[in-house]
C-alpha cells in the first residue's frame, strides 16, 4: 500500500479521482516539506506576499479578515485534508489571514512545486481544482446562511457541514466528531455574539437535536437536525463525486 493513501489530503482528492501510483508519488512530493504551527501566530497574514500555500495534515485552522474597528469575520474553517491559503499561491498578496485553532501540522507548497506536480500528473490538477471549487461552494452556502437563515438554523447547518467534511477524511462518524472550535470562533463565523451562541447551543441541546460540549459535537437526532436546518449536502459534492 502506498504510504500516502491514508493521508487526509489523499483521502479528500481521492473522492474525485482514483489516483495511480505516479499520481500518489506526486501527492507525496507536494507534502514533503512539513512544519508545525501554533495558535499564537498566524500561518498566513493578510497582505502577505510570497506565493506559498499549505496542506493541512492535522489540526484545524480558520481563515479570517480583520476590520478597521478590530472585529473579526471568519470566512472559512479548515480541517485536515484542506488546502490552506490556496489563493495566496495565485495572487500577488494574500487577501486574508489564517490562524491555527490548535497545534497543527502543515505541508508547505510553493508555486513551483504545484506547477511541477500538475505538469507530471494533470489529473491531480483536476482533483485539486475540484477541491477548490468545492471550497468556493461552501463560501456561497455560508453567505446564504448569513443572509437568510436564523441563528439556530445557521448553527445547525454549520455543525452538520463540518461533520460531512470530516467524514470524508475519516475524522467523523454518524453520531458526531471532535471539534476544537470555541464559542468565539462560532460567533465570528456565524455573525453572532458569544452570548447568542451560548443560547443557541443550549436551545439545540434542549430540543434534543445536537450537543456541543467539552470539544465534542454529538448528533442526538441527526435526521431531525438536518430537516430543521434544511441541510442538503449536495453542495459538498460527496454523495456522488465525479470520479475520473
Amino acid at each position: 500500500m502506498h504510504k500516502v493513501l491514508s493521508n487526509p489530503f489523499t483521502l479528500k482528492i481521492g473522492a474525485f479521482a482514483a489516483l495511480s501510483e505516479r499520481e500518489l508519488d506526486a501527492v507525496g512530493r507536494l507534502q514533503s516539506v512539513h512544519r508545525i504551527c501554533t495558535p499564537g501566530q498566524d500561518l498566513v497574514e493578510q497582505g502577505q506576499q510570497g506565493r506559498v500555500a499549505y496542506i493541512l495534515l492535522s489540526g484545524w485552522t480558520i481563515s479570517y479578515k480583520t476590520q478597521v474597528n478590530g472585529s473579526r469575520q471568519i470566512a472559512g474553517i479548515q480541517v485536515p485534508g484542506d488546502f490552506v491559503g490556496f489563493r495566496s499561491i495565485l495572487l500577488s498578496a494574500s487577501d486574508h489571514s489564517v490562524k491555527p485553532v490548535v497545534d497543527s501540522r502543515v505541508a508547505e507548497v510553493t508555486v513551483d512545486a504545484l506547477q511541477e506536480a500538475f505538469a507530471g500528473a494533470p489529473r491531480l490538477a483536476m482533483a485539486i481544482l475540484w477541491a477548490a471549487s468545492r471550497d468556493s461552494a461552501m463560501v456561497v452556502e455560508h453567505l446564504v446562511g448569513l443572509g437568510r437563515r436564523n441563528a439556530l438554523e445557521r448553527m445547525a447547518h454549520l455543525l452538520l457541514e463540518l461533520g460531512v467534511r470530516l467524514a470524508l477524511v475519516g475524522a467523523a462518524g454518524p453520531t458526531g466528531y471532535s471539534c476544537p472550535l470555541t464559542q468565539d470562533h462560532l460567533a465570528d463565523t456565524l455573525g453572532l455574539s458569544v452570548v447568542h451562541v451560548n443560547r443557541v447551543l443550549r436551545r439545540l441541546r434542549e430540543d434534543g437535536m445536537v450537543t456541543f460540549r467539552d470539544g465534542y459535537v454529538t448528533f442526538d437526532d441527526r435526521e431531525r437536525l438536518m430537516t430543521f436546518a434544511r441541510f442538503d449536502p449536495a453542495y459538498l459534492d460527496q454523495t456522488g463525486p465525479p470520479r475520473v
